[in-house]
């Protein structure tokens, strides 16, 4: 008759060994989850994106904007085409940050808020993106490296500052426009003037440096930030963003909003390219070394309990249950057949090994095609049992 078995076996973890397992992943996550937490607490007090007025870092313009409001200017801070051109007029400095993230949509509005008011419009890095719709009869040159440059140029602003931190992009002018140029690199100005309609005007700035708060103190930068910026008793400083409804008008008609990939810095693309291929040559490595098992010469004699042991933490190491669980069912076999008169070389087919078992145990209550040659065990327990059982049916043939 087989034992009974019992609901928990040796190998049931207890719960220090679960905690003990499991007590690194915790405290790495633990301390990412903090790490996390820390830094959106930081980053969410103070910082701001490049170019803002109320930002203190070194790429922001809080240092600028400042010094404007100390010389009596107003400065209005907005995020949307809509509050940019409705706080515009003529007593107004309108400041567009990144022009060519605008749509054409937003393009068409801006321009035509431009030409309507008699305010002095400046365009931050402006390319060839806009410059058709924001600055027509203008264009953009292959941009260069920004790097102290003299003004070249009559424009009261820019020989009253001198030299000053210019560069990025440069700008040429069809026939027939007319255009103050200054600060030239290699040929082409990093700095043009166009006059408008009255004393409306519009300044292409090819770079944004002389505006950060770590540069705002170097040469001339300041000097001719205040001029270009301050010279009407408003500005308004428009800080294009993707959130902006007006955006929108420009979508797909699909319900698509454009090439996502176009919206992700390439360092974020970069990085994903060298973590997939990291990812690859790690399946690789670990593919080469978990190769199938051979036979080999052990340079020592072991006892059959530990070779044993050892067998088994490999199993469970690989949670090989159907492996283990299928050599022991074919020990058992073939220990069985010779008990039951069964030639050996058919002790693993169960319409010869069957027959024989039953006829020997002809009472037995336990399931001997179930033990014998049944599925895979679920779970180590049922391994447990599954060995269990079949040591005391082979006990019981004994027995008999």
């Amino acid at each position: 008759m087989s034992r009974p078995v019992t609901g928990t076996t040796s190998t049931a973890p207890s719960a220090r060994q679960v905690w003990t397992r499991v007590r690194g992943a915790v405290l790495v996550v633990a301390l990412i989850l903090t790490g996390g937490l820390a830094l959106a607490t930081v980053r969410s007090t103070d910082a701001h994106g490049a170019l803002d007025p109320r930002s203190a870092d070194p790429h922001g313009s809080r240092a600028v904007a400042e010094l404007l409001k100390t010389r009596g200017v107003t400065v209005t801070l907005a995020t949307t085409l809509a509050e940019a051109t409705t706080a515009t007029d003529t007593d107004t400095t309108l400041l567009v940050t990144t022009p060519d993230l605008l749509t054409d949509t937003q393009q068409s509005t801006l321009h035509t808020a431009m030409k309507a008011s008699a305010a002095r419009t400046v365009l931050v890095g402006a390319g060839h993106a806009s410059l058709d719709t924001l600055a027509p009869g203008v264009t953009s040159a292959p941009s260069i490296l920004v790097t102290e440059r003299a003004p070249s140029c009559t424009l009261p602003a820019a020989t009253r500052a001198g030299s000053v931190d210019l560069g990025g992009e440069r700008y040429e002018l069809s026939p027939g426009t007319t255009a103050e140029t200054c600060y030239r690199a290699e040929g082409l100005p990093t700095l043009l003037l166009l006059p408008g309609t009255g004393s409306a005007d519009t300044v292409l700035l090819g770079s944004p440096d002389i505006l950060y708060n770590s540069r705002l103190d170097q040469l001339g930068n300041a000097s001719l930030s205040l001029q270009l910026l301050g010279s009407r008793p408003h500005l308004v400083w428009y800080l294009p963003s993707l959130s902006d409804t007006s955006a929108t008008a420009d979508a797909p008609s699909d319900g698509t909003t454009g090439n996502f990939l176009a919206l992700i810095p390439s360092g974020w693309r970069w990085a994903t390219l060298q973590l997939a291929l990291a990812a690859l040559l790690a399946a690789l490595w670990r593919g080469r070394r978990l190769g199938p098992l051979v036979t080999e010469r052990l340079p020592v004699a072991l006892r059959a309990s530990e070779a044993t042991e050892g067998r088994a933490r490999l199993y469970r190491k690989a949670n090989a249950r159907d492996r283990a669980a299928s050599v022991l069912r074919t020990a058992t076999r073939t220990r069985l057949a010779p008990l039951l008169g069964v030639p050996v070389q058919d002790a693993h087919s169960p319409d010869l090994l069957l027959p024989a078992l039953s006829a020997r145990l002809p009472e037995t209550t336990a399931d001997p095609r179930n033990l014998l040659f049944g599925p895979a065990p679920a779970d180590d327990a049922t391994l447990i049992r599954l060995a269990d059982q079949l040591d005391a049916l082979e006990r019981e043939v004994r027995t008999s």
